[in-house]
């Protein structure tokens, strides 16, 4: 039996388009409508299976027990309003922002039957064209429930989840915007610093590691835009961290300390490989 009778799903883009496919292929919904901003991503969707019907206007949500917005972060805030007359009182609606504690805090005074996600999963790449349904498998999906988040809201998004092949854990919307402020948006501003810093005559010389390292600095501009300004305090301090590690090795290179350097290195080599 589907865990819902219709989905909606705001942004059929790489990670939106990707969820309704794990949707799709569980068999977890008698139908998948979708919306974005463009036809061609609608058309596409459609032709690869991931929604059966899409529109450009928002009323194509109405009568949807399950409404995912998968959106940018800033779209996803200025989003609630216009939705609010569609979106039915017992519908349960969550979203894909990488950042939670605005998001929470808004929509959950909008939407009784609200609860946040954030799937640890994705690439540089975007669009629907990309979407796949096994992106979510072996990857953590941090939900962000509050004392007010029903039990039927937790259960059913939870099964969403396991269902998309991802484990599940519970942090609060701060706890959420403080972690992922090191783990996700610093090493994306890290990633779009380090590529600045190239000079443009010297990146034909480039070679794996430099590939790797900045893979990330291939994201879109304005989603990354959304996230580090949402929020901000904690990707300051996340970045005040990261400069006083780098002034460290500046300054043991600065005085020829090899002693100094090689213990710098050693530790980040360690804490690298227990990321395996």
């Amino acid at each position: 039996m589907p865990l819902f009778n219709k989905v909606a799903v705001i942004g059929t883009g790489l990670i939106g388009g990707s969820l309704a496919l794990v949707i799709q292929k569980e068999k977890l919904a008698k139908e998948i409508v979708g919306v974005a901003r463009h036809q061609a991503s609608l058309d596409l969707a459609a032709r690869n299976k991931v929604i059966n019907r899409g529109a450009l206007a928002l009323d194509i949500i109405k009568g949807a027990d399950l409404l995912i917005l998968a959106a940018p972060v800033d779209k996803i805030i200025s989003l609630r309003k216009k939705i609010l007359k569609y979106v039915g009182r017992n519908c349960i609606v969550t979203d894909v922002g990488s950042t939670k504690e605005k998001i929470v805090s808004l929509l959950g005074r909008s939407f009784p039957y609200y609860l946040g996600s954030h799937p640890l999963a994705g690439s540089e790449k975007r669009g629907v064209s990309s979407a796949q349904a096994g992106i979510f498998k072996g990857t953590l999906c941090i939900l962000t429930p509050t004392l007010k988040t029903p039990g039927v809201a937790m259960k059913k998004i939870k099964a969403l989840w396991k269902k998309a092949g991802a484990k599940v854990i519970c942090l609060s919307p701060k706890e959420h915007d403080r972690i992922l402020s090191f783990t996700s948006h610093l090493p994306h501003a890290v990633a779009f610093s380090l590529i600045n810093a190239i000079p443009g005559d010297s990146l034909k010389f480039s070679a794996s590691g430099l590939k790797d390292t900045t893979r990330i600095a291939a994201s879109d501009a304005l989603l990354w835009q959304g996230i580090f300004l949402t929020n901000r305090k904690n990707l300051l301090k996340a970045i005040a961290a990261f400069e006083k590690k780098l002034l460290k090795i500046k300054s043991a290179i600065s005085r020829n300390d090899k002693k100094a350097l090689r213990g710098i290195l050693a530790c980040a080599r360690k804490k690298r490989n227990s990321l395996e």
